[in-house]
């Protein structure tokens, strides 16, 4: 199977688990494919391999992140005018700028916690495999020229589906799917490329927190 087959294969397991997640909250999904999912204060869902042995990794290949958009997400809703109105080459910039936003946060936070993002798999390296699903952006902005200003009451919303595995074998040792919305202040706002950005950081700060914190646990480093 290729590399993206896999992360097809994945991404469509990650949705199945958030569809049976959403019709069964009083009996939460509790395994997946072999892994038991374990309590965590930052993801939505984590899945773990039981007894998986991390300690011995020290690096990680970290896959080019998939970006895909909500299938009712319409780039120009609400009759935008022509100086405003997104095409193709404006939505795959932004698809393009949310994968270089993951990889360098997450790079700078596996950083931190002792790992070397590298290109080879090894005997001592992970692979993790990522994709940002049913990505919304309510008021997506090109920056048009002149003074134009947008108000919502929320940004919107993105999920991520993650795993992790030895990068030799492929064995799987764990996966986490999480959705994040922007903001949602409950009144309207001001809301550009700028904040847009800096909603779309704090989301993938917060994945990338959530996953260091994965692995310190299963370090036996605590939280």
């Amino acid at each position: 199977m290729s590399a993206r087959s896999k992360l097809l294969f994945l991404v469509s397991g990650g949705l199945v688990l958030l569809a049976a997640c959403a019709s069964t909250r009083s009996q939460p999904v509790s395994e997946w494919d072999g892994l038991v999912r374990q309590r965590s204060t930052r993801l939505g869902a984590l899945f773990v391999k039981p007894d998986a042995e991390i300690a011995g990794y020290r690096d990680v290949v970290l896959d080019p992140v998939e970006v895909s958009f909500a299938r009712n997400w319409d780039p120009n809703r609400g009759g935008r005018g022509p100086g405003r109105r997104l095409n193709a080459t404006d939505v795959e910039a932004i698809q393009t700028r949310l994968a270089d936003m993951f990889r360098e946060i997450f790079t700078a936070e596996l950083g931190r916690a002792g790992y070397q993002i590298v290109d080879q798999a090894g005997p001592d390296t992970l692979r993790i495999r990522a994709a940002i699903v049913d990505l919304y952006v309510t008021a997506p902005d090109p920056m048009p020229a002149g003074r134009v200003r947008t108000y919502t009451a929320n940004s919107g919303r993105m999920t991520l589906v993650l795993e992790v595995s030895d990068s030799v074998t492929d064995e799987i040792l764990a996966r986490a799917v999480d959705t994040r919305t922007g903001r949602a202040s409950g009144t309207w706002t001001v809301t550009n490329r700028g904040t847009n950005t800096a909603d779309a950081r704090r989301a993938i700060a917060a994945w990338a927190s959530g996953l260091r914190q994965a692995l310190d646990e299963l370090y036996g480093r605590g939280a």
